[in-house]
């Protein structure tokens, strides 16, 4: 790629900035746009409509650059919890990572590159027509000395990374154990999830799950709450809620056509009344399957088992609870609006078939991605073009089209490519067997981050067949070699790649493209009130794969190519304002894991870290400088050792909080008045939304009373 062709890229990128900027200034103005750019100020009522025009809101503003830059951490923590803190510090770790490598790249290695002679002289009075190549570590001749200068690099990148590593993972945790200090007491620190619960014949699930705990914990046990089949009341509710907001909708709008003609006879029939008879019939189905779920036949082999202490929900958790450990299977509840209802409905045989079916698909998925790969390697390829589209010979020979093609076009196709992963790797993960959202967040996050290492990183480097592919991770032996062959040559494209993908992906979650335009094609047809919209929260499997891709370049080609790091420090920069913003404006957090994002992301780096140095072995190699590929081997000795450290010091305590957190609080809690209104607030904090009584008809009295009591949800 020549350096003209990156600076058309980075003007169209630049000036698409720009555009969205300004667009957003004069958008969120708007009160019709409220609901696309500030619906968590308008749910919490700190933001009202203003009906009366002035030209105040036709002239863009910067005041939200300011008040996204005031926001403190410790105001995010209040506001949004410690997942969105864990996220930003992901930004700003990153920040702080490519500073210091952007340091010793721009003003040490970059120069050092350029000084070599191994391609061509640089004519800088031609600059826009040089290759980016003469910018990067192929520029230098084979047993330079200079290439010592790219040898202590690595080892000085390694360590600022490991020590900004431990600190973030020591900081994060001791974060971690004050939120739950701080916090209220809340039903899932004082629950556990039972599963293949044992049932001897003529007992129901209740009855064995009541008898097994009273037995074996009788000093700590509460209460239990047995999980229903309930999916197809839940379909029956969405049913009845969209009828109820059509009549609504009807009673509302006195324009809207409040008849229609039916039946070959063209029968005239009152809308509002022909939904009103459906809702009451959809409602007396509800009443009806209420009645079966509370049959023995209809309950699922799990229970959500309450403790009177943490503490006491900890040693259940932990001990294996029966001789054969396939039984009375433990594991932490989720938040109670975090559960995943629909996991329950699955018998272990569906689970463990999804799982294989899972594994397939994300096999197959990785497979078909390759086709939007080849067809953008061959886009940064003229010659490749002319030779697919001889017609195209002409029009391809114009300067700006060329330049436009090789430049710009192969991220925004690959950027277009992957905006369908997330809800494909998201429902995935859903049908895997997990029983919370935030459960299937993380693993779709796992998902999407290696999809796109495998499908953007190495498959653009190993452009070729997929055999070829798979081969050269069979032969690991050469595996370095070959990556510091390939890796290096693709430096122009992954240039490209951050200034296409990052600013602009970055900046369109500012403007909410998509939001915004289901916003106004949807406003026509729906009654405008403040309760038809929902607050949205932030697509973590989404957006953290992204920076740490971004991430894993940065790492990656800081000593190959050092001209990425500039554009990389732009994105996360523009990441830093933008998502304060998103979470002081429209993200508002619908469960929280008190930070369990964090070791992906410390996984991810030392990934990073790891790669990094096997294409520095295989460089020094290839450039004929053994001693430093020598002295480079113990360095992923080290960077996985280190690694493994941190999974004993800091990971426990991602997974369960110690014993000598969970009594000091339980110690707190003997002195609290309200914890006697807590425990009676817990006996039904996990019956399932599903049974709780609901009525949408104003006419059907007999329904209001449930065929079955609460009691016998519960028992």
């Amino acid at each position: 790629m020549l350096v003209s062709a990156l600076l058309t890229s980075v003007g169209i990128n630049s000036g698409l900035c720009v555009l969205f900027f300004t667009l957003y200034s004069i958008l969120r103005k708007q009160p019709t746009n409220y609901e696309v750019y500030i619906p968590r100020l308008i749910a919490e009522g700190s933001s009202k409509r203003r009906s009366h025009f002035n030209l105040e809101r036709l002239i863009p503003s910067p005041g939200w650059v300011k008040r996204a830059w005031k926001l403190s951490e410790e105001d995010l923590l209040s506001t949004s919890g410690l997942d969105a803190v864990v996220f930003m510090r992901v930004i700003t770790f990153s920040l702080r990572v490519f500073l210091f490598a952007g340091v010793i790249g721009i003003f040490v290695l970059l120069p050092v590159n350029c000084s070599g002679d191994q391609l061509h002289d640089i004519d800088f009075a031609d600059l826009s027509n040089n290759s980016l190549d003469v910018f990067t570590i192929s520029n230098l001749s084979s047993g330079s000395k200079r290439l010592w200068a790219h040898f202590s690099a690595v080892y000085l990148v390694t360590a600022f990374v490991c020590y900004l590593l431990y600190y973030e993972y020591k900081c994060i945790t001791g974060k971690r154990i004050d939120f739950f200090h701080l916090t209220k007491p809340q039903p899932h620190q004082f629950t556990i999830l039972v599963r293949s619960i044992p049932v001897s014949a003529g007992s129901s699930v209740s009855e064995s799950v009541e008898r097994f705990f009273m037995e074996y914990h009788p000093s700590t046990y509460l209460s239990h709450m047995v999980v229903h089949r309930s999916s197809k009341l839940q379909s029956l509710i969405k049913d009845a809620k969209k009828l109820y907001k059509r009549i609504t909708h009807l009673q509302s709008e006195p324009n809207q056509p409040q008849y229609r003609h039916v039946g070959f006879l063209r029968h005239r029939v009152d809308l509002v009344d022909h939904y009103g008879k459906k809702l009451e019939d959809i409602e007396e189905n509800m009443r009806l399957e209420r009645s079966e779920v509370s049959l023995a036949t209809q309950e699922v082999r799990a229970a959500f088992v309450s403790f009177k202490s943490r503490y006491g929900a900890a040693v259940a958790f932990h001990m294996k609870q029966s001789i054969n450990p396939t039984e009375w299977v433990t594991e932490l509840a989720p938040e109670p609006n975090d559960v995943y209802w629909p996991f329950f409905s699955s018998s272990f045989m569906r689970r463990w078939l999804s799982k294989i079916v899972v594994i397939v698909a994300c096999i197959l998925l990785t497979i078909l991605f390759l086709i939007p790969v080849l067809v953008v390697q061959g886009l940064t390829n003229l010659n490749q073009l002319e030779i697919w589209f001889p017609s195209l010979k002409s029009i391809l020979t114009i300067t700006f089209v060329s330049q436009v093609i090789t430049g710009y076009l192969p991220s925004l196709i690959l950027q277009l490519f992957l905006k369908i992963v997330p809800p494909i790797m998201e429902f995935l993960s859903s049908i895997q067997g997990y029983i919370c959202h935030s459960d299937i967040e993380k693993s779709a996050c796992n998902k999407v981050l290696w999809f796109t290492i495998w499908n953007i990183f190495f498959a653009t480097v190993f452009s070729g067949s997929v055999l070829y592919q798979v081969s050269i991770f069979l032969d690991p032996k050469h595996i370095p070699a070959k990556l510091a062959s390939a890796v290096p040559a693709q430096a122009s494209f992954f240039i490209a790649y951050v200034v296409t993908s990052g600013w602009t992906s970055t900046s369109s979650e500012l403007f909410r493209i998509i939001p915004l335009i289901w916003s106004l094609i949807r406003k026509p047809f729906t009654c405008c009130s403040d309760e038809e919209f929902e607050v949205p929260s932030i697509p973590y499997h989404r957006d953290i794969p992204r920076i740490l891709f971004f991430g894993l370049l940065g790492i990656t080609y800081f000593f190959l190519a050092p001209l990425i790091l500039p554009f990389l420090l732009v994105y996360l920069c523009l990441a830093y304002i933008i998502y304060r913003n998103q979470f002081l404006n429209v993200y508002a957090p619908k469960y929280e894991t008190a930070g369990k994002f964090w070791p992906i992301v410390h996984n991810s780096m030392i990934f990073s870290l790891v790669l990094m140095q096997a294409i520095a072995i295989g460089l020094f190699t290839l450039k004929k400088l053994p001693l430093a590929s020598t002295l480079i081997f113990p360095l992923p000795v080290l960077t996985l050792l280190f690694n493994e450290y941190c999974r004993k010091r800091f990971l426990p305590n991602f997974i369960a909080y110690p014993a000598e957190v969970l009594i000091k609080r339980d110690r707190e809690d003997r002195y609290d008045p309200k914890m006697a209104e807590f425990y009676d607030n817990l006996v039904a904090a996990y019956q399932d939304p599903a049974l709780l009584p609901i009525q949408f008809s104003a006419n059907s009295d007999s329904l209001n009373s449930p065929l079955i009591s609460a009691a016998q949800v519960r028992h």
